[in-house]
């Protein structure tokens, strides 16, 4: 799952606009702001623990919010559960008073980190908004998951799965949400919007459902999975010159030719790989400082095709049957990047691959490694793991329940976006997602009929060209920086974004805006590329679906 923005309605109170921001940051005002004891059952707050900083004029840039110029006010404390020995530590930014929009935004992390740091938090600053982030109660913000799981050989940390996949970002919330209504002195008549933002494995803590954790963490492994069933280890120069080929061949399938892959679906329908065989490739050696490779050079060749081929096909069974999707067409295949042997003068895969071999050995095997010996791996071996991950992790961490009825009733609005040329996790995943909520949600309307329904709360965007929760070296397409404002205009004032606007951040086009449209529809340039629409392309819309049948329960 890609970028999730979600809002919650709340109702809070407003501060004195008298007040600076010099007059609040003190240890003093914000020990009094904390909530008391008993707002979450068996949460004590350590109020002693609590640190204030005052910070101005600071210059933030990030790829989730525009760049500025803000001041802030940074409070870090700590709470425990009774019975637990635990201690989670919070810390909040909180804008001027006379800047504060009575608005509150939880963040997220990625991967298995459950905060990103200091690197979101300047979003909410930028809109006026009091931002938190958690530790989860992993030992300090830097600490991951995999730093407290397992507790050893064969014993699961399930209080800490439990933090990690719902329970920590929810008590943030509410804590956050009640420290922001004591700190700017609010009514209980005035109303607090709250808010969400969290990329990748960040999408599934602050909205579950997001992503099917289990399936995307194996799936880091089908590349270099296929590389060996075959028998060949693509030189990374040679993956490369593929994904150029492809980019070159269905960049103007769109009506423009920017270097952008935007209609990946296209590609899919209309380039051969094949046509690829032949072409040279050529790279420098690199240093043993960067990692040491060769220099390469030779063509492609129908085994590298082959491999790539059977990535872009997916995961199936050895029955043939579908176990899950993968990447698109144009995208950077980082999974399947091998490396070089120097004793053997050879391209071999990667021990390490992608967080992959961690989700097994320490989550599903529960070792206190994230090393796995994978050399007897087959597709039917991932596709087991898979499986097994599902029912251990079903009400934690797959997070793919479709039923948002409660969600919908409560007026939520949902932004979802993905980057079309994410190399880490399919944007077909978000596709899929969308559609099972849709199918459950609005079973007796038609698919356009029931997309209208769903795009009234919850609206799906693909980002050409886009990677993984960022822009893309490769193709230099935009990137929404300005989702959370889109989110705050539909909330705060009703308007509803029909398309979401983005930036291009570098080439030729740095600097300029453009539109990205809302699933179903699809990019379409016209009259000599002076004419942009959003289309509905049934064939196309097609090539997003899948069926799952290596399994006998739906996935979601």
């Amino acid at each position: 799952m890609e970028d999730i923005r979600i809002y919650r309605p709340a109702f809070l109170r407003y501060p004195p606009l008298a007040a600076t921001l010099d007059d609040v940051c003190t240890a003093t005002y914000a020990k009094a702001a904390i909530p008391k004891n008993g707002i979450l059952s068996g949460v004590t707050f350590n109020t002693s623990s609590i640190s204030v900083s005052v910070t101005k004029n600071a210059s933030v840039t990030g790829t989730d919010f525009p760049s500025g110029v803000i001041d802030y006010c940074s409070v870090a404390f700590s709470y425990s559960h009774q019975g637990a020995g635990d201690t989670v530590q919070l810390e909040f930014w909180l804008p001027a008073p006379d800047k504060f929009a009575n608005r509150w935004l939880s963040t997220g992390g990625g991967a298995f980190a459950i905060n990103s740091g200091t690197n979101s938090l300047p979003g909410g600053i930028i809109y006026n908004a009091a931002a938190g982030i958690t530790d989860g109660g992993f030992g300090g913000f830097d600490n991951e998951l995999d730093d407290v799981f397992p507790l050893g050989n064969g014993t699961a940390n399930w209080p800490a799965v439990y933090m990690f996949g719902y329970q920590a970002h929810h008590e943030m919330s509410v804590i956050g949400k009640a420290f922001t209504r004591s700190f700017f002195n609010m009514t209980a008549a005035d109303k607090l919007y709250s808010y969400y933002q969290g990329c990748s494995e960040g999408g599934s803590e602050g909205w579950t459902p997001a992503i099917r954790f289990s399936q995307q963490q194996i799936n880091h492994m089908f590349p270099p999975v296929v590389e060996k069933t075959m028998g060949y280890y693509p030189p990374p120069c040679e993956l490369g010159q593929i994904m150029y080929e492809t980019i070159d061949a269905c960049d103007a399938l769109d009506g423009r030719t920017d270097g952008v892959v935007s209609r990946t679906d296209l590609c899919k329908l209309n380039f051969n790989l094949s046509s690829s065989i032949g072409i040279p490739y050529s790279c420098n050696a690199t240093s043993a400082l960067t990692g040491y490779e060769p220099a390469q050079n030779g063509t492609i060749t129908a085994e590298g095709v082959s491999a790539v081929e059977a990535i872009f096909k997916g995961l199936h069974d050895s029955n043939g049957l579908r176990a899950y999707l993968s990447f698109q067409y144009g995208t950077s295949l980082d999974d399947a990047t091998t490396v070089y042997d120097e004793t053997t003068n050879s391209w071999t895969a990667s021990t390490s691959v992608n967080g992959g071999t961690e989700w097994i050995a320490r989550f599903i095997e529960l070792q206190e490694t994230s090393n796995l010996d994978w050399s007897n791996f087959t597709y039917d071996t991932l596709r087991d793991y898979m499986y097994t991950g599902w029912q251990m992790y079903e009400d934690t961490l797959q997070t793919t329940w479709p039923d948002l009825s409660a969600t919908r009733d409560a007026g939520v609005k949902i932004i979802h976006y993905h980057g079309e040329s994410d190399p880490s996790i399919p944007p077909a995943s978000s596709v899929h997602y969308h559609e099972s909520v849709r199918s459950i949600l609005y079973p007796e309307l038609s698919f356009n009929e029931s997309t209208a329904r769903l795009n009234e709360w919850y609206r799906l965007f693909l980002v050409p060209g886009g990677a993984h929760c960022a822009v893309n070296p490769y193709q230099d397409g935009p990137w929404p920086q300005t989702t959370l404002g889109s989110l705050i205009e539909w909330v705060e004032q009703g308007v509803e974004p029909e398309r979401l606007n983005a930036t291009y951040t570098s080439g030729s086009d740095a600097g300029s805006e453009a539109q990205l449209c809302a699933w179903p529809l699809r990019p379409l340039w016209s009259d000599n590329a002076t004419k942009f629409d959003c289309v509905y392309d049934q064939v196309s819309i097609d090539t997003w679906h899948y069926r799952f049948d290596s399994y006998k329960e739906p996935l979601y």
